[in-house]
């Protein structure tokens, strides 16, 4: 019998019919992954994970951005397996929570991050590592070398259902979680199959530019989608605003993905560099992960086009919206209309909100999802009749289109009062002089909590009480006073995730921590 062919993994047929085709290209060094190498390292692979685990157990990643990655995704979904993308930027501490919390047995890893590796005892259960890229065998098995090595057999794939990644959340507001579905859940399958991503379709002549690291989930899902369906990817090891337009222009990138903060860095090219590279390959760029200043936005369409669509989602795939760069004009700040689920916004007591009043962001008939080990939390994002949520505030105006006001978990309650602080955010980052900004709520003695605006300017020698006077009077000529700062702190920098997802529960913490009575001796 011919290997199994599992479904949305169209590698043994890509192999046969176009073997060297690219199926990924390291965009700097030009390195190359074909196809028929993909298929059956991957097979390989796929073998000696499924005779050592049982499907549905789980794998962990832990690599930078570079072409095996894709040898390990595609074994462990041949091998029926969950796998766990995890950053390369976490502590050790951090790095064993997510191994001990997802039930990783085998972590697949690289030399440059054998320090960690280095040790006398791992975090139950794991009980292997396999180091990509040395000689090294682990217990009762060769090396990942000579397990991916050419012997001139492809091995059968196991008999089982496709594995998915089982991605854990960045942890913005807590403690990561992992998110996991059903193996066979087929509303998830649905989902997968492209229903809602119908405008962002991927075919053997689709070219992606995944310029973010592959642990996140939206860039290893699209870069995996993109190869199951006979596409090829172009990994960049880290973003560069110039790099970036290179890698379009010199490998005829047709699909990409972008972050807001991204878009910010390319915009600060100068205008020649911008227009210095061949881009008419490129017609679609997609966007997603945090807000996107509206200014950007416009000044991203007016550069690249009608090309330019914004998505919402989550790792959870409760639901999603999408829109396209006209309706996106037409509706500015807007995130789209539904493409997957009914969107709902549901009110404090439970009930659907009329238009343009804000709500929980909730989508019905989604795939099923946990929260791994969190029963709690799994129940707190699913409303009494089921439908699921990714904890977004937001309103729909009356022709269907969302837009998002807030996280809930961003709420600042300030005398009784719940205030959404991204209104604010939204009006302090399109100032001329705001580079960056985090509204968050710090204690206050008589009210509970106060807003305040934590900015980094463009130019830091303004940092002063007549800009903050400035910003704050700029705030209350459009948004109700208690919505606005009573105060302006200027900083050199705010942290963010690499998807440009800005930590605010760090620099609430930090305030916090300022405000806490000092311990007694």
């Amino acid at each position: 019998m011919p290997p199994k062919e599992p479904v949305l993994d169209g590698l043994a047929r890509f192999a046969a019919e176009a073997p060297a085709r690219p199926a990924a290209i390291l965009a700097e060094t030009g390195e190359t992954l074909d196809y028929r190498s993909l298929h059956e390292r991957s097979a390989r692979l796929a073998q000696f994970l499924a005779a050592r685990l049982e499907a549905g157990e789980v794998v962990a990643i832990l690599l930078g951005n570079r072409l095996e990655y894709f040898e390990l995704t595609f074994a462990a979904r041949r091998a029926g397996l969950y796998y766990v993308p995890i950053s390369t930027h976490l502590t050790p501490g951090e790095i064993d929570y997510i191994l001990r919390d997802s039930g990783a047995r085998i972590l697949l890893t690289e030399t440059a991050l054998r320090p960690w590796a280095e040790r006398s005892a791992w975090p139950a259960p794991l009980e292997a590592v396999l180091c990509i890229d040395a000689d090294d065998p682990i217990e009762g098995a060769a090396s990942y070398r000579a397990l991916v090595a050419d012997d001139g057999a492809v091995p059968p794939l196991p008999d089982r259902p496709l594995g998915l990644d089982f991605a854990y959340s960045s942890g913005t507001t807590g403690r990561p979680k992992g998110i996991k579905h059903k193996l066979e859940d087929q509303q998830l399958r649905k989902a997968l199959a492209g229903d809602w991503l119908s405008f962002f379709a991927f075919d053997p002549a689709s070219v992606y530019l995944s310029p973010a690291p592959l642990y996140h989930a939206a860039p290893l899902r699209f870069s995996v989608r993109c190869v199951a369906f006979g596409g090829t990817v172009v990994l960049m090891r880290r973003f560069d605003a110039e790099g970036a337009l290179e890698a379009i222009a010199r490998w005829r990138v047709t699909h990409s993905q972008w972050v807001p903060t991204m878009f910010i860095r390319l915009l600060a090219l100068p205008a020649e560099r911008r227009a210095a590279h061949d881009l008419s390959s490129h017609r679609l760029a997609l966007h997603a992960a945090a807000p996107c200043p509206l200014e950007v936005k416009r000044r991203m369409i007016d550069w690249w086009g009608p090309i330019v669509w914004e998505y919402y989602t989550g790792s959870e795939r409760a639901g999603a919206t999408a829109i396209s760069a006209p309706e996106w004009l037409a509706h500015p700040g807007s995130v789209g209309r539904a493409k997957q689920g009914v969107l709902h916004i549901v009110g404090d007591d439970g009930g659907e909100c009329a238009p343009m009043v804000d709500g929980l962001v909730c989508f019905e008939g989604g795939p099923t999802f946990a929260y791994h080990n969190d029963p709690v939390k799994t129940a707190e994002t699913h409303t009494p009749q089921g439908w699921g949520t990714f904890g977004d505030i937001g309103h729909v105006d009356a022709e269907g289109y969302l837009y998002l006001t807030d996280r809930r978990a961003n709420m600042i309650i300030s005398g009784g009062v719940n205030i959404y602080p991204q209104e604010a955010e939204n009006l302090l980052q399109d100032h001329p002089l705001v580079h960056e900004v985090a509204v968050i709520g710090v204690p206050h003695a008589e009210f509970g909590e106060e807003v305040k605006a934590v900015v980094q300017l463009k130019d830091p020698a303004l940092a002063d009480a007549s800009t903050a006077q400035q910003l704050i009077d700029h705030c209350r000529a459009h948004l109700s006073a208690i919505k606005c700062p009573r105060s302006v702190d200027f900083a050199t920098d705010l942290p963010r995730t690499e998807t440009g997802k800005l930590l605010k529960r760090v620099v609430r913490d930090r305030y916090r921590a300022l405000a806490a009575p000092a311990s007694q001796p």
